[in-house]
């Protein structure tokens, strides 16, 4: 059973469906030395936002697979480090969504209407009613920066209350901001005409600190911000010195650049309103990131594609059911063509036709570079790392796309260049199982079952058949198919062997040697 290390707090029931598959270890609140020192030990590692999977850690995690994040920020995981070693980093972005986006609107009618202040004044037993008064959140201009899973249920709800809908988003069309009721616009146009800005976008190096100076400046004057993203979306000082000169008419933070949070001149600002990264604190939020960290780390695990693997390309879930039994079809491909090409690798062609090619198709390309390179690198190679590899080898890589497919519904080819010439060979999907239906012009119909498949170019003559079954038969090897495709009558062909024992060098040398063989090459495809 594979060994998972949980590192912080998440849902017990995320725990449970570990242990069903796995030996779990959960060992929460180590420090880094702490988790330096054990991480050898592990094949995954559950983490929430406390602990930082750096560069040092994937470098001592000798057996590590996946990283799992129990909620939808990454940037406490090294994820260059993670994919260069070939580790998955998936992340539970849905399960805290509904929190998300409800702590948010909490956030900005407690603003509105100065709930801590006056809930404060009270509980010190003073009745200032006037001290306390707000501002209706009714016919307001709602501007929205990031109109991902969060924002968009942030729109929804903020639809109820009446407000104006504009957004910023260089990542979504206009119709599918439309449809929510969102008037999308550039940063600068909606810092001028919001009332209320909340921040939904990732923290990368186009987003930190993208409201600073600058824009607090361009703002409406009294404009509120919210915050429960990232606390590094913003200039904390920024914010401080909008607050001071008025220009900001309250702030509410949810989360900091540094948590525990330092800059507690901000914290203390009577017009700041702030609670201790609650965004995903809800009894209903942590069970079911819990669950979703769990199944995706299992999956990969298992040897499936986990949807949410944050370090390889996103396929939605209606693609995900499309290309899915393309998958194995472009790994057998992959590895195939490593055995059967001959020279060094200068390039490869893959090609895409009928309905697969209506999709997004990194991940079948990751897939055939897998499959690749798979038998000719040491250590691990995946549909994380497997890009990456093939850029540091200089391998030139072309991609076609056809929506129009002759012979089958959707088939994968693939075209290997070498110092020594070409070969192709393609493949397609039938009753969920990869089929090998090309090999250069030869036409045929291979399921790939057996560890060992050699492939002998011939010609098509009476016995050549016979000739290379009585010489595996008197070595012992097991024949499991065989399959011929040939261009004309007494032609050349290529014959297709399946084998469950290995071939010896002296055997494939005896095969060569037949007086009607041109070339004869084994596969070893192991588990498949």
């Amino acid at each position: 059973m594979p060994k998972i290390l949980v590192a912080d707090p998440i849902g017990a029931e995320g725990v449970e469906l570990l242990k069903s598959c796995a030996e779990v270890d959960v060992k929460t609140g180590m420090k880094p030395p702490e988790l330096l020192a054990v991480i050898s030990e592990y094949d995954g590692l559950v983490v929430r936002s406390e602990t930082k999977v750096t560069k040092k850690v994937i470098k001592a995690a000798k057996k590590l697979r996946v990283v799992g994040r129990a909620g939808i920020g990454v940037d406490n995981i090294d994820l260059d480090a993670a994919t260069s070693a070939g580790i998955a980093v998936v992340n539970a972005p849905t399960g805290n969504t509904v929190a998300a986006a409800e702590h948010t609107m909490a956030l900005m009618l407690a603003l509105s209407r100065n709930v801590p202040a006056a809930h404060q004044s009270l509980k010190s037993g003073e009745w200032k009613r006037s001290a306390f008064m707000g501002v209706e959140v009714r016919n307001k201009t709602l501007g929205i920066c990031g109109l991902g899973r969060v924002g968009s249920e942030v729109a929804r709800r903020a639809q109820s209350f009446d407000m104006r809908l504009i957004g910023y988003d260089p990542f979504v069309s206009p119709d599918y901001a439309m449809r929510m009721g969102v008037q999308l616009l550039s940063l600068q146009e909606l810092l001028a005409e919001c009332d209320f800005i909340t921040l939904h976008t990732p923290l990368t190096d186009g987003t930190r600190h993208m409201i600073g100076s600058k824009e607090v400046g361009m703002l409406k004057p009294g404009a509120r911000l919210i915050n429960v993203a990232r606390g590094e979306l913003v200039d904390e000082k920024a914010l401080l010195d909008g607050l001071e000169s008025g220009q900001l008419g309250g702030v509410a933070l949810d989360v900091f650049a540094q948590e525990p949070p330092e800059n507690t001149a901000l914290i203390r600002h009577p017009k700041v309103v702030v609670t201790p990264h609650l965004g995903a604190s809800t009894e209903e939020a942590q069970r079911e990131v819990a669950i979703e960290a769990a199944e995706q780390v299992l999956a990969v695990l298992n040897g499936e594609p986990a949807r949410n693997t944050v370090n390889a390309p996103f396929v939605a879930p209606e693609v995900h059911a499309v290309l899915a039994p393309y998958m194995p079809v472009a790994t057998v491909v992959g590895k195939l063509l490593t055995h059967l090409a001959e020279g060094q690798f200068l390039g490869i062609t893959i090609s895409y036709e009928g309905e697969i090619a209506e999709h997004d198709t990194r991940t079948l390309q990751a897939a055939v570079l897998a499959g690749l390179l798979e038998p000719i690198t040491t250590g691990q190679v995946n549909l994380i790392n497997a890009p990456v590899l093939a850029r540091d080898r200089g391998l030139n890589i072309t991609e076609q796309h056809n929506t129009s497919a002759k012979e089958y519904s959707s088939i994968i080819s693939a075209t290997i260049e070498t110092s020594e010439g070409k070969i192709t060979l393609a493949g397609t999907s039938m009753r969920n199982e990869p089929h090998i239906v090309k090999i250069d012009d030869y036409w045929l119909d291979i399921v790939p079952t057996t560890p060992y498949m050699l492939f002998v170019d011939n010609q098509d003559q009476p016995g050549s058949i016979g000739a290379v079954g009585t010489i595996a038969g008197r070595h012992n090897i097991n024949i499991s198919f065989m399959e011929v495709g040939r261009l004309k009558l007494r032609g050349r062909a290529m014959m297709v062997i399946g084998l469950d024992d290995p071939v010896p060098p002296n055997v494939m040398e005896e095969i060569q040697n037949l007086d009607q063989i041109y070339n004869v090459k084994l596969a070893h495809l192991g588990p498949l």
